[in-house]
């Protein structure tokens, strides 16, 4: 069965990560509606130079947009919020960790809808750090 297997698409991995995200409270994706997830092999070089990235392979994913608590009713349209999952770096991390491809997208995704909420880094960290202990 090996002698077959293969790395996913793009297409396998965005399909993984909206099956992940459907599977997650509902309240949690309710605040979450106009949010939309995308899959690309690697973050643009714009990414890699405004993020600081020494490496295409540094990032797995990355939120981009004005974070809930930020926004208000009296915006001017703005694009919408999105989430980037990069799927060579995912699958780099994933060969070299010993977690599921799922579980590695499940937390990528969480964690940048951490973003999505307006939470930092450390924010989120800490409430990883809370929930594995």
């Amino acid at each position: 069965m090996w002698t077959s297997a293969k790395a996913p698409s793009l297409a396998d991995m965005e399909a993984m990560a909206h099956d992940i995200f459907a599977r997650l409270p509902e309240r949690f994706r309710r605040l979450c509606e106009s949010l939309i997830i995308r899959v690309e092999d690697f973050p643009t070089e714009e990414v890699l130079d405004e993020m600081e990235a020494d490496s295409e392979y540094d990032l797995l994913g990355l939120f981009q947009g004005t974070g809930l608590p930020f926004q208000s009713h009296d915006d001017i349209a703005r694009l919408p919020n999105l989430i980037w999952l990069y799927r060579r770096p995912i699958i780099d991390y994933w060969a070299e960790h010993d977690e599921t491809l799922a579980g590695i997208i499940s937390h990528v995704l969480v964690h940048e809808i951490g973003h999505h909420f307006g939470l930092s880094d450390a924010d989120i960290e800490a409430i990883e750090a809370e929930t594995a202990g």
